[in-house]
């Protein structure tokens, strides 16, 4: 699977679950996980589909395993990170450990895409 596919899946899913937990808030009128609900909808959604679309662009890259691998950590920090950011909002201090590995983890992930966009001169003579 090339890493733009594999953006744009996860980002749909990622958007449907931030709606439908939007949804939940809303209904039940308890907004407590607010920070929780937009770290995923920025993090799963908009910059999934924007690496998605940047690999896209780039077939060279998109290709490679090194964009794949960035694909699945960031998924990983970010699923991670939001439980984390959850459940401190919910009165859990554990979340904080979960927070701040996932926190580190889509850091991770970011400083490889920005090694691809960077090397992108290099996939393009490959």
């Amino acid at each position: 699977m090339k890493a733009s596919a594999l953006s744009f899946r996860a980002a749909v899913l990622f958007v449907i679950a931030g709606m439908i937990w939007g949804l939940y808030m809303a209904i039940s009128q308890n907004h407590v996980t607010f920070p929780a609900h937009a770290h995923l909808n920025l993090l799963g959604w908009v910059s999934l589909f924007l690496f998605g679309v940047f690999y896209h662009l780039h077939p060279a890259i998109d290709r490679s395993r090194a964009a794949l691998a960035q694909v699945w950590v960031w998924m990983a920090g970010v699923v991670i990170q939001v439980f984390g950011v959850g459940r401190i909002y919910t009165g859990h201090p554990s979340g904080e450990a979960f927070a701040a590995t996932g926190s580190f983890i889509v850091l991770g992930a970011m400083i490889l895409f920005a090694w691809l966009v960077y090397r992108r001169e290099g996939y393009a003579a490959a």
